[in-house]
């Protein structure tokens, strides 16, 4: 990776100011009517459109490639054997049950006092979990004493892991954060966050853009720590991501290769499918079925080999989510970017508006 400006690895030149009245709480009642900002990077120029106006700049042949995963409720409340209070959130849900039952799960803790290895959270009067390990950086590995699925008790029992920047007081009355932290296509369950990109998505949208012969392509990264974990060295090449589990069909690969062969664009929805598709192929040098984990880190100076035009939130400030549009379309012109959005009121982050970088 070659990169001629060194201030594109200083943690600090990836911040801006944000008013707090732009983080959105709540997602528009209709998904579509979010505002679309287009940046178009051969022209440098920038466009205010809504959501529901995508169509117009993609065309046949386009390949829209999408992160089918389910979020899943994966935050737990328990008490520990001295009767402390603690809140569990499962990282890794959708890891092979064979596995978790093996070396546990990756969960993050939150109590007034870390539980110790051995011991016992209590989640009701007959439903246990095991501490397995030391609790480091607010992580343990925890494994469920129960004949169950784990995403079993998690749908039985768990709640919705919105970000903490929401504010459960500003919910709306209409909504369901199990149906709206959800895109309308979400089949293969194992995230504890949203792919956000796809949450403006609505069915007539997707057959309108069909019918235009875009063809729709899923492949599956189930969002994990990596995606939302802070980067904490100042100089961001330093930064280590977790892995997530990715999820890449033979069909879906067969679609996605041929389209690159045939110099058709490459659309990512998301930052995940930006990681997945790149990954894949600077492993393989082809886009090929795969299982398994996926730690890929993109930083400014990367050369990007699969994806042409990429749809996408706006992120938080230092975030390596921030630092991957910053390699996509240039450090200085995502803050830019990101100012103009400010200057008009744009909604931020997870149920707010989103880009569309050509």
């Amino acid at each position: 990776m070659d990169n001629d400006d060194p201030d594109s690895y200083r943690l600090d030149h990836y911040d801006y100011q944000l008013p707090e009245e732009l983080i959105a709480h709540i997602p528009d009642e209709r998904r579509d009517t979010s505002r679309l900002l287009v940046l178009d990077r051969s022209k440098g120029r920038l466009e205010h459109r809504r959501f529901e106006d995508l169509g117009g700049y993609l065309e046949a042949g386009d390949v829209l490639v999408v992160n089918d995963t389910r979020v899943v409720p994966a935050r737990l409340r328990g008490t520990k054997e001295s009767g402390g209070k603690v809140e569990i959130l499962v990282l890794d849900p959708g890891k092979d049950p064979r596995l978790g039952e093996r070396e546990g799960y990756l969960c993050l803790i939150k109590a007034s006092k870390p539980p110790r290895p051995g011991s016992r959270i209590w989640l009701n009067d007959s439903l246990r979990v095991l501490v397995l390990s030391p609790v480091v950086d607010g992580m343990a590995h925890l494994r469920f004493e129960a004949p169950e699925r784990l995403l079993d008790i998690l749908h039985r029992m768990g709640e919705t892991p919105l970000p903490p920047y929401i504010r459960p007081e500003a919910r709306a009355q209409w909504m369901d954060d199990r149906s709206a932290y959800q895109t309308v296509y979400a089949s293969s369950p194992g995230a504890v966050a949203a792919p956000t990109a796809g949450l403006h998505f609505t069915a007539p949208l997707l057959e309108s853009l069909v019918a235009r012969g875009v063809e729709r392509v899923p492949i599956t990264l189930h969002v994990g720590y990596g995606t939302f974990s802070p980067i904490r060295t100042e100089d961001v090449r330093r930064h280590k991501m977790h892995s997530e589990l990715i999820g890449l069909s033979q069909w879906a690969a067969d679609r996605i290769e041929s389209a690159l062969k045939e110099k058709r664009r490459i659309i990512a929805v998301g930052t995940t499918v930006v990681r997945t598709l790149e990954w894949v192929f600077d492993r393989f040098g082809a886009i090929t079925s795969y299982s398994g984990p996926c730690d890929h880190y993109i930083y400014p100076g990367y050369g990007f080999k699969v994806v042409s035009s990429l749809i996408t939130n706006f992120h938080l400030p230092r975030s390596s989510l921030l630092l991957l549009v910053s390699a996509f379309a240039g450090r200085e012109r995502i803050l830019d970017a990101y100012l103009e959005a400010i200057r008009s009121r744009y909604r931020f982050f997870s149920y707010g508006d989103a880009m569309l970088i050509l």
